[in-house]
């Protein structure tokens, strides 16, 4: 009688060990999906807007105040150099229009492709930081010693908080995954 109660218990601990796993293994695969949504709601993790140049609405220009924008760029596992901007520090009027560019040179002998993923600071200036033209909404391919200039257009929307004074515009470069032609 003992013997079954035990295997009673046994089999008990089984399936209850079997759920957990199985919700977790469900909780693991809704992770991601749950995380973009709350990074977009909460603006959270530096992605930033962007502006189709057919959709953009003229926004108005607020002359009354500058906010200073810095450029970082980070290149990590692909032989390439990329240089931000001239000026690594721009000042701007929310709601006008800045272009940028980037130099991007391929250091090796044979054909590459390399994806940017950008990242905007402070978190609550991210869903301000609107850019209409990127090099990063599409993976970059350079020829063998190829250089390319790479612009990014972008806008500081006027409804930015007013503490906020200084926005930084970061991208870090990586190896393009071959399997993805487009990232948008």
């Amino acid at each position: 009688m003992d013997r079954q109660l035990q295997n009673k218990h046994n089999r008990r601990t089984v399936g209850w060990l079997s759920l957990w796993v199985i919700g977790m293994f469900g909780f693991g695969y809704a992770l991601v999906p749950l995380y973009n949504v709350f990074c977009e709601i909460t603006g959270l993790n530096g992605k930033s807007a962007t502006l189709s140049e057919v959709s953009a609405v003229p926004l108005e220009i607020d002359r009354s105040r500058t906010v200073t924008v810095e450029f970082a760029v980070n290149v990590s596992g692909i032989p390439w150099q990329v240089d931000g901007p001239q000026t690594v520090r721009l000042k701007v009027h929310p709601g006008e229009a800045t272009t940028v560019t980037y130099a991007a040179h391929s250091l090796t002998d044979s054909a590459t492709a390399g994806q940017a993923v950008p990242s905007v600071t402070p978190a609550k200036a991210a869903r301000h930081f609107l850019k209409t033209e990127c090099f990063c909404f599409k993976r970059q391919e350079l020829a063998a010693r190829e250089s390319k200039v790479m612009p990014v257009t972008f806008i500081v929307d006027p409804d930015l908080p007013a503490e906020v004074k200084t926005i930084t515009l970061s991208y870090a470069v990586y190896p393009a995954n071959e399997n993805l032609k487009n990232n948008s």
